[in-house]
């Protein structure tokens, strides 16, 4: 048995971690810290397990073997630092960390010391997302020309569910979360233009603050290729029924997905007179793969490292850096420079 230690409830999907730890035939959570020591009690009082004031002191525990990290993104450095010198794998909520340089730190480190990390990034394990990778490589769609990829709700409206929106307050703290819609939504159909098109040689940022809070509750992020390609990331907390969207067009063809009907519409000259003049459903998609945690367990019970998705969490925090620094400066910003 994977004894776990959950390492905050700042985030909103801590408690979904915590409830796939339990769900996992192999793990069990036994500890719990929280840089709120009130939350952190309740959360351990309610599962029974014990809460620890200090996180050093829980991190010498020799019978906890692995941590799950929901800390504020700019706790992030730090806290994964301290589980990797303690020789705890960590199961992490995306961002790895807010700059490059943090992240190249964590990676090293981890390496270095043989830890098992995995990030949640959970839309590279779904069905839809294996569809678009298999027409992609089956040619379907020619030279890919433009991705355009959308994760937007009304978190930060008011709604029936609050009068300030859904979201917790300190999802608007610049210094907890180091940026708004873009790190935290955006993080999605980030990768996910990463994953389609590869890395950009330059991003431009454009953030708007429709509430007046201050982190970007409307973000778009043009990412830049060298031959002529594009990609638009979209993300935001002001829209209540904006769907999740995939658009990849190229000189052959075009899919479209949406959760508004939750089909992948696809168009292709190379698939026929049928396709060439009208839309075709994608009937046939290969199942999900097994989630971002029950991975990471895995790669502990069998020695082996989460080389694709840690390569994607490095490329995705380059990617917000870069986003970040674009719509500070209202300028394109190149990639190369990150660490200059």
């Amino acid at each position: 048995m994977i004894k776990v230690a959950m390492l905050s409830f700042w985030h909103v999907h801590a408690k979904d971690y915590a409830k796939q730890v339990e769900a996992h035939p192999d793990t069990e959570i036994v500890a719990v810290w929280d840089e709120i020591p009130e939350r952190g009690r309740k959360e351990a009082e309610n599962r029974g397990v014990r809460f620890y004031e200090s996180l050093e002191e829980l991190l010498q525990q020799p019978d906890i073997d692995g941590v799950v990290v929901d800390t504020p993104t700019n706790m992030h450095r730090d806290v994964i630092l301290a589980a990797v010198k303690a020789g705890k794998h960590i199961f992490t909520e995306k961002v790895v960390a807010a700059t490059t340089a943090e992240c190249n730190e964590i990676l090293e480190a981890v390496q270095e010391a043989g830890i098992k990390l995995t990030v949640s990034l959970p839309r590279l394990n779904e069905g839809y997302t294996l569809a678009v990778q298999q027409i992609l490589r089956d040619g379907l769609l020619g030279d890919v020309t433009l991705v355009r990829t959308r994760l937007s709700h009304n978190g930060g409206v008011p709604s029936e569910r609050g009068p300030e929106g859904w979201l917790p307050a300190h999802f608007f703290s610049l210094e907890q979360c180091q940026g708004g819609a873009m790190i935290d939504l955006g993080c999605h159909p980030m990768y996910l233009a990463r994953l389609f098109l590869g890395m950009p040689d330059s991003i431009t940022a454009t953030y708007g603050h429709v509430t007046g809070r201050n982190v970007e509750d409307n973000a778009v992020s043009v990412l830049s290729y060298g031959n002529g390609a594009i990609a638009v990331v979209e993300a935001g907390f002001v829209n209540r029924f904006s769907p999740f969207v995939i658009e990849v067009h190229g000189t052959e063809g075009s899919l479209l997905y949406s959760t508004h009907d939750d089909q992948m519409w696809v168009r292709s000259s190379k698939l026929g007179e049928a396709s060439m003049k009208a839309w075709q459903v994608e009937k046939e998609w290969p199942a999900n793969k097994s989630s971002a945690f029950d991975q990471w367990v895995s790669h502990i019970q069998n020695g082996t490292t989460a080389d694709e998705n840690i390569g994607l969490a490095l490329d995705l925090t380059r990617l917000m850096d870069a986003s970040n620094r674009s719509a500070k400066s209202g300028a394109s910003f190149r990639l190369e420079d990150l660490l200059k």
